[in-house]
């Protein structure tokens, strides 16, 4: 079987126009993938240079044999109907690495056409390291290479203010173009950089905050010969992703004109591409909505047998959970327009749904106390603060997380839990681990009182928010008493 390559994709010779700091399956489901679209429909005309930013691995080769060609496969639910989409993706013009040849990688930075420059180098990734040296090549922080980037491009242009770029970082910090911006001025000044050009890097060039969302389940191994006999040819670096995404792009300058992404996903159902002056509500979005569903149902469903995320979603008592918890008691708190929250939130549902996605409860489980603190208590207090009650389903899901975590079988950092016959790992912070072991064990009240009052686990005590402790109570009690699968019978069905 003949592998892919440009023979077979006829790709449009375009401009280099995106350095991408990253080859990874994340960025080329998401960015590689709009960009593609934008070409075709005549919006953009741009093509990208892969940078490989890390040492270690090598991807290189691959990529060039297939001369930069792939496919990309998004596979799941939309609109609750199956969605299977295949697209050759041509806007990957070259790779190259530091590592490999330094001469081929810096010169990307001298690219006339250049404007952007796109980066996943995972959360680590941004920081800035006081020990890293100018004359240093390759053992240097990203920021630290991008700083030399941008210098080689402003000595270039002899510091022209139309050859500043825009960078694009999707790493999964908060205010990531902010914290990168801040290690540049920071290597600036650390290693005496002109003040010129610190000063086209401040004001010519663009550093967005950017928010991502979208699963990428990257090179399919259990199927790829299957898919490769659908497609007709042999394609090593194969990726596959869901079908939603969100890209929220926080900019103080307008870049929409150029970085047209959100029209070459117009007709799209659940992708989409939002400019901004403020990303936050749209991370509170997804932060309560995506990720607080999570946390809210995943330990009751694993109590009452449930294994998977999609096989949750086949339960009738489960789902009915998970949906009046975003719908009654979520979105109500939330600042968005309604509909907005709305159309995420079923966007959520299909997700949750995707038969592609093997999403393990247990791999959610992980960390839940401070998880719920993060994603479950801001909706938690905004409830009882605008409605005068508890919600229902948040407050049963402190209950679950309490039966979820209860055991005193501690051993080497990992707490051991019993759902029947089966014992499943409870993984967390130390301190979390040893209160359960020395606490639940304890009268029913007395265990609530012990976890409620806990500011270190939720920065306040909940025991002081009115019938809280005496609800958890009531409900743990019968979790205890008859299992999860009657409580949430008895309470939800």
């Amino acid at each position: 079987m003949e592998l892919l390559n440009k023979q077979m994709t006829k790709p449009v010779e375009r401009p280099v126009k995106v350095a991408q700091f990253g080859e990874g399956n994340f960025l080329r489901a998401f960015v590689d993938y709009m960009i593609d679209i934008a070409n075709e429909k005549g919006l953009f005309d741009g093509s990208i240079v892969l940078i490989r930013p890390i040492g270690f691995g090598n991807m290189d080769q691959m990529f060039k044999d297939q001369d930069c060609q792939y496919t990309l496969q998004l596979r799941g639910r939309v609109d609750g109907e199956p969605y299977v989409e295949t697209r050759q993706i041509t806007s990957v013009k070259d790779i190259v690495s530091p590592f490999g040849n330094y001469e081929d990688y810096i010169n990307v930075a001298k690219i006339d056409t250049l404007r952007f420059v796109v980066s996943n180098t995972t959360e680590a990734g941004i920081v800035f390291n006081e020990e890293d040296k100018f004359e240093e090549k390759l053992n240097i922080t990203f920021p630290a290479k991008l700083t030399q980037f941008l210098l080689t491009r402003y000595e270039t242009f002899n510091g022209a203010a139309d050859k500043g770029l825009v960078m694009l970082p999707v790493e999964l910090i908060d205010d990531n173009g902010i914290e990168l911006k801040k290690c540049v001025m920071k290597y600036i000044d650390l290693w005496n950089l002109d003040a010129g050009f610190k000063n086209w890097v401040d004001t010519a060039c663009i550093f967005t905050s950017t928010l991502v969302d979208r699963i990428v389940t990257g090179y399919p191994r259990n199927d790829a010969e299957k898919i490769w006999n659908e497609l007709g040819y042999k394609d090593n670096i194969l990726d596959t992703a869901e079908p939603f995404a969100l890209w929220v792009i926080e900019s103080e300058k307008d870049i929409s004109g150029e970085w047209p992404m959100d029209k070459a996903l117009e007709g799209k159902t659940g992708m989409n591409v939002i400019f901004t002056d403020n990303q936050k509500p749209y991370k509170q979005r997804k932060v309560r909505i995506l990720n607080g569903a999570h946390t809210s149902f995943v330990l009751a469903s694993y109590l009452k047998g449930n294994d998977y995320v999609n096989q949750s979603m086949q339960d009738p008592i489960m789902k009915d959970f998970m949906l009046k918890t975003i719908h009654e008691e979520v979105i109500p708190t939330l600042t968005l327009p309604k509909q907005d929250l709305e159309d995420f939130a079923n966007a959520v549902v299909d997700r949750f749904n995707n038969p592609f996605i093997q999403h393990a409860l247990l791999a959610i489980a992980l960390n839940s106390v401070s998880k719920w603190k993060a994603r479950c208590l801001p909706s938690f207090l905004g409830y009882v603060e605008k409605f005068g009650k508890l919600p229902e389903h948040l407050t049963f899901s402190i209950a679950s997380l309490m039966a979820f975590y209860s055991s005193t079988d501690l051993n080497d950092g990992v707490l051991k839990g019993k759902r029947g016959a089966d014992v499943y790992d409870i993984k967390d912070d130390k301190a979390v681990l040893e209160f359960f072991a020395e606490n639940s064990a304890k009268e029913t009240r007395e265990f609530v009182h012990a976890y409620l009052s806990n500011e270190a686990f939720h920065g306040q005590d909940l025991t002081k928010v009115a019938g809280l402790e005496d609800k958890v109570t009531e409900y743990l009690d019968v979790i205890r008493t008859e299992g999860m699968k009657k409580a949430l019978e008895k309470y939800f069905a």
